[in-house]
């Protein structure tokens, strides 16, 4: 988990901002730390992703002892004009399908294994 994120120069065609949103999505209690490592990010990127992402109204969060539980805004329409009329959930949708096709990390690497 304290692996330094992967450099990558040039474009994707996922965002960051998706892709932090997809993992909160999936677990609205998971930790900066465990999205930063899913998707390969900094700690501090994250923590800028999601402010950015709660300013949008994209996202709230309530504090529950010393973690926070997320809350995705699933009928918010995505921010790009030629998107409408999709919404978060719409995307999401469409993310989850592409990560339950995409073979875990741990069969990955028994199958490299000799």
């Amino acid at each position: 988990m304290d692996r330094v994120p992967e450099p990558h120069s040039g474009w994707t065609f996922v965002t960051n901002h998706s892709r932090v949103l997809a993992a909160i999505a999936e677990d609205r209690t998971t930790r900066v730390r465990d999205i930063a490592a899913r998707c390969r990010l900094t700690e501090r990127a994250v923590q800028k992703i999601i402010a950015d992402l709660e300013e949008g109204g994209y996202l709230t969060h309530v504090r529950e002892g010393r973690s926070n539980v997320y809350r995705v805004a699933p009928d918010t329409l995505l921010r790009h004009p030629a998107d409408t009329p999709a919404t978060v959930a719409d995307l999401l949708s469409i993310l989850v399908r592409h990560d339950s096709k995409r073979p875990a990390a741990s069969a990955v690497e028994d199958h490299d294994a000799p």
